[in-house]
Parts: structure tokens; C-alpha cells; sequence
């Protein structure tokens, strides 16, 4: 660990291990940052489980003063405590540190959430999702550094593999395919002959998770640096075919995706809506039902359909730049984007990246005020004349601060 980690976090790590150890406490760091201590990837998202009372340790971390913090109860302070869940986060020079009680867990049937108990150490480890992330480093200083490997983790990231604790895990948890999945990609691992097996057994078990807990992993998905490597090996393994069968990962969807990189386009939602973009509009109204999406993402999906329909009016090589704006100006950036990438007009995509470049940018220089000024009346009619000074503005009609005041004099019928 002191090799790893920078020093100031090995030293910090220390302070948090006295206090836990003075009030007889056992502390790890767990997870994935141990993962990848072994892995030589730097990793500063820290998990800490300590025995017992985690929100009194946290107390103590703040009025000890170790860390220069202060308790904050849910705000925004540099330590805020989360009472119901009985864990504290820590911000400490620019790094997020999760503190939570270890605990046991039971689940009342497949694809609900667990029940959680108090635990020790060793129970926290064993309701983890897979051996690699089910190892933990002491931080007591009298075991400090000592590492904590009931299920076999260290040599499965030797071997390179993703492996399940027992063999129910996939039925208590669907949601641990996708995870699987999302891990044996980003890390070039492979899944475990007999965890595959499993896998493969219980896909059905997909159904038992709610639309939001899958579109969540979904999300997760998208939100890593090769995301079409993880869909089409979650294709392969028939997992897309249970909760998408409408979606497909081509080799027409992973160009987009490398695409989206390359033009530094690229984006959890813009993804999403590559990988919706050649659905029928019923197709993407299932899906995001089935996946409970909302707000901005549901809208979005939902413009795309829309979208299609209005690009081949950005054909006309004469297009005014004005009518392209209020064509593209009402779709979220990322439905643009999208439209953008998947759009096989070279004259379209011409046009949407000047929309994207340039005129989505421009404003007149005058605004409400001056238009009241200069005598419009106040309401909706200075919104229309912003809008009538935008398209002269896009069109190159004025350029000047003189020239929009000489429009807006002419059209209220002046001089």
C-alpha cells in the first residue's frame, strides 16, 4: 500500500486507523481501491469499513481535529454524516472518502434489496459481488497493511479472472452480470469457467430487477472508456436479448461510438441515444419504460425519433443559417450530437456541425432592455424581436449594435 499510494494518503490512512484503533474499533480499506493496489492503477476512490459505530468514529475524526474537518449532518460540509445509512463521507484534499459500518446481509427473495445487519470485517467481505473486490487492508496500526483475503482474490487478479462468491449470487442479484461484464472489459480479465455458467443459466433472472436498478447499470456502462466492448460481450451472452431485445450492437453502432471519441463527442447520453438511434418510436417508449428512465435521458430518447424526421430539411445546400437554427435549436446538445454522428447526409452532418460550432452561439447585442427602450412593448413582443434580431444576426442581415437598433426602428415602423 505504501507503494501504491501517494504518501500524504498512506499517512492519512494511518491517522484514521489510531482513532478507529482507540476506540477499539477495526477499520479496512476495501474494494476496489485494494484491487487495484495489486493492479498498479491508481485509484483514489477510497472505501473504509469499520466495526461497530462508523458515525461516532467519524465524530471523533472531525472533533480530534486528525483531519482538519468538520462535521456536517447531510450538507456540504468536509465530512457529512448519513445517519439512515449509518456511513459518513470525507473530503480531504481533493479526495472523496466513504466511511460505512460493516454488515451482513440477507436477501427475502431474488432481485430485491438486501436486508443489512451490523457485521464484522468478514461479513462485509462475503456479500461483496465477486473475489477481486472482496479483499481489504488493514489500517489499525497494529495490523496496518496487512491484507485480509478470505475468498481468494489476490490470486484471482493474478489469474486475471472475475469470479462469484457462491453460486446464488447471480439469482440474489441480477444486477452483478452487468458488473461482471462491465469489470472482465475494463480490466482485461475473463469470466471464471464457472461463473460464466452461471451467468449464462440465470439471465432470466434479469427480469427480477426493477427498470431503474438496470437502467442504472446501464448508465455505468456508458460511463466507461470502451462502453461498446462491454454491450457487445453483454450481447453475446444473451443478457441484451432479456431486458433490450430491441437494441442492437453492430458494427454500424461501435463505429459511432469510436467516432463519438474521436470527435471528443462522446457521452453517457450521447451513447444512449447512438444506441437508440435506428429504433422505431414504439421500440424506444418500451425501452424506456422497461428501464424506468426520466427527466432529461426520457426526453431526450424521446426527441430522436423527432429529430430523423427533421434533418433531411437541413439538405438544401442554400438553407438559410437562421432556418437551421430554429430547426435544430429546440433538441437537447446531446440529441444533436447524436443526429450528428448517425446522420448519412454529408450536407445534413455539414450543417449540424455549424449548428454545433457556430450558430447555436450567436446572440444579438441588444437585449430586453434595449428593446424596451427603443420602444417595444414589454411582454412576449420583446422575445419575438430578439428572436427576428437573432435570424438577421445568423443571416449576416445586421452586425453592429447601430444596425439592430435600425431594424428594430424599422420594423416598429420609425425611421
Amino acid at each position: 500500500m505504501q507503494e501504491r499510494l501517494p504518501a500524504a494518503v498512506v499517512d492519512l490512512l494511518a491517522r484514521v486507523g489510531e482513532l478507529s484503533q482507540a476506540r477499539e474499533q477495526r477499520i479496512c480499506l476495501v474494494g476496489g481501491a485494494v484491487r487495484d493496489l495489486f493492479l498498479g492503477r491508481t485509484n483514489l476512490d477510497l472505501d473504509l469499513v469499520a466495526e461497530g459505530d462508523a458515525l461516532g468514529l467519524a465524530a471523533d475524526i472531525a472533533k480530534g481535529g486528525k483531519l482538519s474537518v468538520s462535521v456536517d449532518e447531510g450538507g456540504q460540509g468536509r465530512v457529512r454524516l448519513h445517519r439512515r445509512f449509518g456511513t459518513a463521507k470525507f473530503r480531504w484534499e481533493g479526495l472523496t472518502i466513504d466511511l460505512a459500518m460493516a454488515r451482513s446481509e440477507s436477501y427475502e427473495r431474488p432481485g430485491a434489496l438486501p436486508a443489512v445487519q451490523p457485521g464484522v470485517i468478514e461479513d462485509d467481505l462475503r456479500r461483496r459481488d465477486f473475489s477481486i473486490n472482496a479483499m481489504a487492508v488493514f489500517l489499525t496500526p497494529s495490523s496496518f497493511g496487512q491484507l485480509l483475503d478470505p475468498h481468494g482474490g489476490k490470486e484471482d487478479v493474478d489469474r486475471k479472472i472475475v469470479r462469484i462468491l457462491h453460486e446464488g449470487s447471480f439469482i440474489d442479484d441480477a444486477t452483478r452480470m452487468l458488473r461482471a461484464v462491465r469489470y472482465e472489459q475494463r480490466l482485461g480479465f475473463r469470466l471464471e469457467n464457472g461463473t460464466e455458467r452461471s451467468l449464462r443459466e440465470n439471465i432470466p433472472m434479469l427480469d427480477t430487477i426493477s427498470g431503474s436498478r438496470l437502467r442504472r447499470e446501464l448508465e455505468l456502462i456508458l460511463n466507461e472508456a470502451y462502453p461498446e466492448r462491454m454491450l457487445q460481450r453483454t450481447q453475446g451472452l444473451g443478457m441484451m436479448r432479456q431486458f433490450a431485445p430491441c437494441i442492437t450492437i453492430d458494427e454500424w453502432l461501435i463505429d459511432k461510438f469510436v467516432e463519438a471519441r474521436r470527435r471528443t463527442l462522446s457521452g453517457p447520453l450521447v451513447y444512449m441515444l447512438l444506441l437508440i438511434y435506428r429504433l422505431e418510436e414504439g421500440d424506444i417508449e418500451r425501452l424506456i419504460e422497461r428501464l424506468d428512465v426520466t427527466g432529461q435521458w426520457a426526453k431526450a430518447m424521446r426527441q430522436i425519433s423527432r429529430l430523423k424526421n427533421a434533418l433531411p430539411y437541413l439538405g438544401g445546400e442554400d438553407i438559410a443559417p437562421s432556418a437551421i437554427y430554429r430547426l435544430l435549436q429546440p433538441y437537447f446538445t446531446e440529441s444533436i450530437v447524436a443526429g450528428a454522428l448517425a446522420c448519412e447526409s454529408e450536407t445534413d452532418c455539414s450543417n449540424i456541425e455549424m449548428y454545433l460550432n457556430q450558430l447555436r452561439y450567436v446572440n444579438p447585442v441588444l437585449d430586453g432592455t434595449d428593446l424596451q427602450r427603443l420602444g417595444v412593448a414589454p411582454g412576449p413582443s420583446v422575445g419575438r424581436m430578439l428572436d427576428t434580431l437573432r435570424d438577421a444576426k445568423l443571416d449576416g442581415q445586421v452586425n453592429t449594435t447601430e444596425e439592430e437598433e435600425a431594424l428594430v426602428r424599422r420594423l416598429l415602423g420609425g425611421n
